[in-house]
């Protein structure tokens, strides 16, 4: 089956695979909206287009890089949607001046709320990493005054 401009599609089995997932998640995100297939088969079997396979990408980063859950990676997509719609209307010809200006502020709004989401995990993470240096620090201490009555 081809999708856009002769593209492949691939059947759920092998976007999965592709993925990293199982099947039943390719599913679930479907049923959380949040991974749309490309297109169904006349029998209404799911197909999954490269760019599917890009956004299941995006949502395993969140996972795993940010380690966000899927409520909070749910949010992040819808932003990042509502930015790529953004852009296509700010490309668009016979746009006014004003509502270009709309445009440019709503994407930036979105854009900090996004940054500040960021910006709060890292300095969470730079908490932790500082626990965990103290902590290191403290070990070596202690090992060091073993090492040193064990000499004795």
């Amino acid at each position: 089956m081809e999708g856009v401009a002769g593209e492949r599609l691939m059947r759920i089995g092998e976007a999965a695979a592709l993925g990293g997932v199982s099947c039943r998640t390719l599913r679930y995100y479907e049923e959380r909206g949040m991974l749309v297939p490309a297109s169904h088969s006349p029998r209404g079997a799911r197909r999954y287009a490269r760019r599917d396979l890009e956004r299941l990408a995006r949502i395993r980063e969140l996972q795993d890089v940010m380690g966000l859950n899927l409520d909070a990676i749910q949010e992040v997509l819808s932003a990042e949607d509502r930015l790529e719609e953004l852009r296509v209307e700010y490309r668009r010809e016979g746009i006014s001046p004003a509502r270009r200006r709309d445009i440019l502020a709503e994407a930036m709004a979105i854009n900090d709320r996004l940054r500040a989401s960021v910006d709060k995990r890292v300095a969470r993470l730079e908490e932790v990493l500082e626990e965990l240096g103290a902590r290191a620090k403290r070990y070596r201490e202690l090992a060091a005054q073993f090492q040193e009555r064990a000499q004795l």
